[in-house]
């Protein structure tokens, strides 16, 4: 699929993986809707890569029907998520908070789920761009995390494991509309949650990966990206970015 001159919505799409892609696309030529809760920083990006900002809460259904209003996006790109730290049982026996590992579920997993579905319908109704009849692609961001989760990734790695779940059947339920759906199971990257580490704890975590030993660059996330979109033999799979890494328990 050609990127230029087609509508592409990105969730959280004001920081990390979600901004690097944000700017990828707009840089192909694509019309992109910058998704987030982040309004200072998304109105920011939106306005220096002529694109559009639309406030939009993932894990609301209605709040993404707005947000979509007018669009015809080709191409989504789910990038919004949380990854909160909670142990099954904690160090004085209390359980794990309920609403925090339903807040994960549903922005992480309902709210992908919420932002594809309807993209997908918006989709359906186009017309086929190219021979193959070609109509869209989803992207969707698992994690290393649904394979391998840590202790306190219980919620997280749920959240990412249902997202890697859903990725064949939902190829599956769209193939005969020319919709294509992907994941990315992105291994440790240098998004906002680690940037604020001290550069010797980014050091060390890069250097749990195989080759190459460092943290991988959102740009990198990305070319990925890119190179899913214009690949049309790319369909129904989960492809781990993790410079080789498998997540130790801790």
């Amino acid at each position: 699929m050609q990127i230029s001159d087609i509508q592409a919505v990105v969730t959280g799409g004001a920081s990390g993986l979600g901004e690097a892609t944000a700017r990828m696309l707009a840089s192909a030529g694509a019309k992109v809707a910058i998704f987030d809760m982040n309004a200072t920083r998304g109105e920011a990006l939106a306005a220096e890569i002529s694109g559009s900002f639309h406030l939009v809460d993932v894990a609301d259904a209605a709040s993404v029907a707005q947000g979509l209003q007018g669009l015809s996006p080709r191409i989504c790109v789910n990038c919004a998520g949380i990854a909160p730290g909670a142990k099954t049982v904690d160090r004085d026996g209390n359980p794990h908070d309920a609403a925090l590992f339903a807040k994960a579920i549903n922005i992480n997993l309902i709210g992908t789920f919420n932002v594809a579905s309807q993209c997908a319908a918006l989709m359906v109704a186009a017309a086929p761009q190219d021979d193959d009849g070609a109509r869209g692609v989803i992207i969707n961001t698992a994690s290393v995390a649904a394979f391998e989760g840590q202790i306190g990734q219980t919620a997280y790695a749920a959240s990412k494991g249902g997202v890697a779940a859903l990725t064949l059947p939902m190829a599956r339920d769209l193939a005969r509309s020319g919709v294509r759906v992907m994941a990315i199971a992105p291994g440790l990257f240098l998004t906002p949650m680690l940037e604020g580490l001290p550069q010797e704890v980014q050091d060390s975590l890069g250097a749990q990966a195989p080759f190459p030993a460092r943290l991988g660059k959102p740009s990198e996330y990305a070319q990925l990206v890119r190179q899913i979109i214009e690949n049309p033999m790319l369909n129904g799979e989960v492809i781990r970015l993790d410079a080789a890494i498998r997540m130790a328990p801790k």
